[in-house]
């Protein structure tokens, strides 16, 4: 099977320092350095290093052949990446001691994806293939009609969280995708409990706490392996590659959930997105380390 995934490239740019900035404070950065993200873009490279495959639809500026190629390199097919006329989407990320981040998001090209586009993409793909969305770029509600017309599966992860657009589109959606905040938020804005939003699952991360997969059946859980977190960014994504990745190999859910835990708190390890998403042998030799419960 494939997974396709409607999602942002961005290119990320990571400032080293002591703490997250407060309003109004200037702070010195200690490094720098740049990478591929964008969520979209992580989701795919982490969905291929589970090893899926992964088709891209997304769209870059003239300055982002670059980050094309690093897609390429990390085993995404990318003959559906657009070249426009806007700059490439880019990400300005702080990077505490702790781990934390704050992110400011240009998101430049990412809003010019192409409804045609997308539907020549999809017409490749079969029933029991599966689509991943983000709210970081265009046309989400189009490409999740497409894709629920086609017979995909549609999982879509709601960040950064809108209620407008998490609205819209959740009629197409199979899977939502939420963490602990944005869970809190759907259920403030649509006045129902997660287990009750209308769709055949919702998956909450939970960071170090791991992540819960709820639908009518119950509560899957996956506790996640204790780790010193040197930088959180595309946890969550690493996450919901992994996961989807895994599934697409035929994994049960318990057994995708587990894997994806463990995906994202090895990523954490790492400084950097999708050049830091672990491979399936990376996780392996993480799994073998860790002690026997």
């Amino acid at each position: 099977m494939t997974v396709f995934c409607v999602g942002s490239i961005n290119a990320d740019y990571f400032y080293d320092v002591a703490r997250i900035p407060a309003p109004g404070e200037t702070l010195a950065a200690n490094a720098m350095r740049q990478g591929l993200g964008g969520k979209g873009a992580n989701q795919s490279v982490a969905a291929a290093r589970a090893g899926a495959r992964v088709v891209h639809i997304g769209a870059v500026g003239e300055d982002g052949a670059w980050a094309v190629a690093r897609l390429t390199a990390l085993g995404v097919e990318t003959r559906h990446i657009r070249t426009v006329d806007a700059p490439t989407a880019h990400a300005i990320i702080t990077v505490a001691k702790d781990g934390e981040n704050a992110i400011v998001i240009f998101s430049g090209a990412n809003l010019l994806q192409s409804e045609a586009a997308i539907q020549e993409a999809l017409q490749e793909a079969v029933p029991g293939d599966c689509l991943i969305l983000q709210n970081e770029t265009s046309h989400q509600i189009e490409a999740a009609k497409l894709a629920s017309k086609a017979g995909l599966e549609v999982i879509y992860s709601a960040a950064p969280f809108d209620v407008d657009a998490v609205t819209a589109v959740l009629p197409f959606v199979d899977i939502l995708v939420v963490n602990e905040l944005e869970a809190q938020q759907l259920e403030t804005a649509l006045g129902v409990v997660v287990s009750d939003v209308p769709v055949e699952a919702v998956i909450v991360t939970r960071g170090a706490s791991g992540a819960d997969y709820v639908s009518n059946t119950g509560v899957i859980h996956a506790d996640a392996p204790k780790v010193t977190a040197v930088d959180t960014t595309g946890a969550g994504d690493t996450f919901l590659g992994y996961f989807v990745g895994a599934r697409d190999q035929g994994f049960e859910v318990t057994s995708a959930l587990g894997l994806a835990v463990k995906a994202a708190a090895l990523k954490v390890t790492r400084p950097g997105t999708a050049d830091a998403i672990p491979s399936r042998a990376d996780l392996d030799r993480f799994a073998a380390s860790q002690p026997r419960t």
